[in-house]
């Protein structure tokens, strides 16, 4: 089977042009809810074409690490987004991996990211690297037992197939396993978005950022990159998020109309997610960086139990 490259090229399309809007679609309701204007939901268009003029400021300190690592960041949401089913069942890379292969992606990506912070001999970027990696030593395992539980139903963890697997007589769109990965699923969503109680994308205090502290030190063309990065890795999150539980108006067949409606659907579930975010964000307070490991070790258990009733049940 040849690579559809028409397919390929409209989803990466879709996503280096959907993620800044649903970002600032977010930072808009947000700030809506907390009575003050906020920003223009396409203001992250302009801070990512105000960052690319920029010029950069470099520290002395820093290796070929700190250089590529905005490269690496941008490249692997990208293509890890090219994994997850958005407008059709079929995603465009759908042969080269399937939840492993997107775990790992997201997982080189905040690699690179951690050893950007660390590589400028930053006492923030070390702090920052750290507490990310602690972090993700509990939600990534919770995001595949949350994953595993809807491949094991549909037999394989390409996560084109679970898709197509929604449309047979077995599956059950309020299967209790499938709610208690769901749960764990939006935990995590949270998490590596940087979302609040997790961390808070709007301070730069030392004592409580996680993923801005590792973004200090860059600038520019580089900065520009790892931001539009984290809005594409967020769309890719909040994707795999509706489709794979609630796999409803994918485009069955490849027409015009087909796509248009599988976009339409598609639109419509991020800004359900959307206003679930922007709802837990504003009546919810950010923990103690010591309490946010007991909050992903409750999406760990839920999609531990997600996936033992898988057996039971």
């Amino acid at each position: 089977m040849n690579l559809d490259l028409p397919a390929l090229l409209a989803q990466t399309a879709l996503l280096l042009l959907m993620a800044p809007l649903l970002s600032g679609l977010i930072k808009n309701w947000k700030a809506k809810l907390q009575n003050r204007r906020g920003p223009r939901i396409w203001q992250p268009y302009f801070d990512v074409v105000k960052f690319l003029r920029k010029d950069m400021v470099i520290s002395e300190h820093a290796s070929w690490i700190f250089l590529v690592t905005p490269y690496v960041v941008f490249v692997t949401a990208l293509s890890a987004g090219l994994m997850v089913p958005m407008i059709t069942a079929h995603a465009p890379m759908s042969l080269f991996g399937g939840a492993l292969a997107l775990v790992g992606l997201l997982a080189l990506g905040r690699f690179f990211l951690a050893l950007g912070g660390l590589d400028p001999a930053s006492a923030f970027g070390g702090m920052g690297s750290s507490r990310e990696m602690t972090l993700s030593a509990i939600a990534e395992p919770a995001m595949m037992l949350a994953i595993f539980t809807v491949a094991i139903a549909a037999g394989s963890t390409n996560l084109s197939q679970i898709v197509l697997a929604s449309h047979g007589p077995h599956w059950k769109f309020l299967d209790p396993s499938h709610a208690l990965a769901f749960a764990a699923m939006f935990i995590v969503l949270l998490a590596e978005t940087g979302r609040i109680p997790v961390d808070n994308p709007a301070t730069h205090l030392e004592l409580t950022m996680i993923h801005e502290a590792m973004l200090l030190e860059y600038s520019g063309r580089y900065l520009a990159l790892i931001e539009w990065g984290a809005s594409i890795k967020q769309l890719v999150l909040m994707s795999l998020l509706a489709n794979i539980f609630f796999p409803v108006g994918l485009a069955a067949d490849a027409t015009p109309a087909a796509f248009g409606l599988g976009l339409l659907f598609l639109v419509a579930k991020l800004v359900l997610l959307a206003g679930a975010v922007v709802l837990v964000e504003t009546t919810n307070a950010k923990l103690r960086l010591f309490r946010v490991p007991d909050l992903l070790s409750v999406a760990f258990m839920l999609g531990t139990l997600a996936l033992v009733s898988t057996f039971l049940f």
